[in-house]
């Protein structure tokens, strides 16, 4: 790519001034925990579950069947390797693409860190090089380190290296942080960069919550089950009114990052979920299997109000299950 895209790429576009926004009084993670509470094994195991082979997999993803999926419980999707995961993951997006570019101007997709970048890969090979309408796509990040794009820290960087380097997504839709900020005023002027999408109708808005309600949000996991820049026993998880916050404690290096809160994270329209590997497999037992206490990590929280949530895992994130 020629060294002037590269540089439409590393400014962040411009927002107006902030906009004012209804907030929530709820406590995200105390309601989780009565939400848990309630659930029982059995409730969990009526979750719909695929197990996969290299001879019988078989995609659960379609339009017919992402209308009829039951948004109060997740859709487990569980694969022999990564490799297929990465195939189902793809045609996943692509069909929710479809699906939202022929509804609205727009496909709001957010982005996460980690191994899930590289997860993404079949999406820059055909058929989805060619046949997704990456013209509508708008890409944001669930959280993001305050380091220079350029950094190897930078949730940005990987994505671009990986990922947004290989697809015509629009530059001026694609929504890093300002770098040149402190980790507040980056927080600060994200935040009144979705407010500001939302009045222009980029980004819906969760009827009744006063909260973005983005198209996909691509979540992975980290070993100890935070999600975004939201960690165990860190207060944040239960950060209730801002749309994006920041930290400067990160218990994970580098210790200042901007987050999504998990209002955002729950009013999205879909999340995945996608976990790799035997390390996560502890978490990934707790956070679906019976355990109704309420030690909760954040993982657990992960609960879209109006949405659908689908868990991506290869078999040995899913061995303890």
């Amino acid at each position: 790519m020629g060294s002037s895209i590269l540089a439409s790429f590393l400014t962040p576009p411009l927002c107006s001034p902030r906009l004012l926004s209804e907030t929530s009084s709820l406590n995200p993670s105390s309601l989780f925990c009565a939400k848990k509470t309630l659930l029982s094994s059995s409730s969990f195991s009526s979750i719909s579950l695929t197990l996969t082979t290299k001879s019988n997999f078989k995609s659960k993803s379609s339009s017919s069947s992402m209308a009829a999926v039951d948004k109060s419980k997740p859709d487990l999707q569980i694969f022999d390797t990564e490799e297929q995961l990465s195939v189902s993951l793809a045609k996943y997006t692509a069909e929710l693409s479809d699906k939202f570019t022929k509804e609205r101007v727009a496909f709001t997709v957010v982005l996460s860190g980690g191994s899930l970048i590289k997860s993404l890969r079949k999406l820059v090979e055909s058929p989805y090089l060619d046949s997704i309408q990456w013209a509508k796509w708008h890409v944001f990040w669930v959280d993001e380190r305050v380091v220079p794009k350029d950094h190897d820290d930078s949730n940005y960087k990987l994505a671009y290296d990986g990922f947004l380097s290989k697809v015509p997504i629009p530059p001026g839709q694609v929504y890093a942080i300002n770098d040149a900020l402190s980790a507040e005023g980056a927080a600060d002027d994200y935040e009144t960069c979705l407010k500001q999408l939302v009045k222009t109708k980029v980004v819906d808005l969760l009827p009744g919550s006063g909260f973005p309600k983005f198209d996909l949000m691509l979540l992975g996991m980290g070993p100890d089950g935070h999600v975004a820049s939201l960690f165990p026993g860190h207060p944040l998880v239960n950060e209730n009114q801002r749309w994006v916050t920041f930290i400067k404690d990160s218990p994970k290096p580098p210790p200042e990052r901007i987050t999504f809160t998990f209002p955002v994270i729950n009013s999205s329209a879909n999340i995945a979920m996608v976990v790799v590997g035997a390390n996560k497999s502890g978490v990934v037992g707790k956070a679906l299997g019976s355990d109704t206490s309420c030690d909760v990590l954040p993982v657990e929280m992960v609960s879209p109000a109006d949405g659908a949530t689908t868990w991506f895992l290869d078999k040995e994130a899913a061995s303890k299950l």
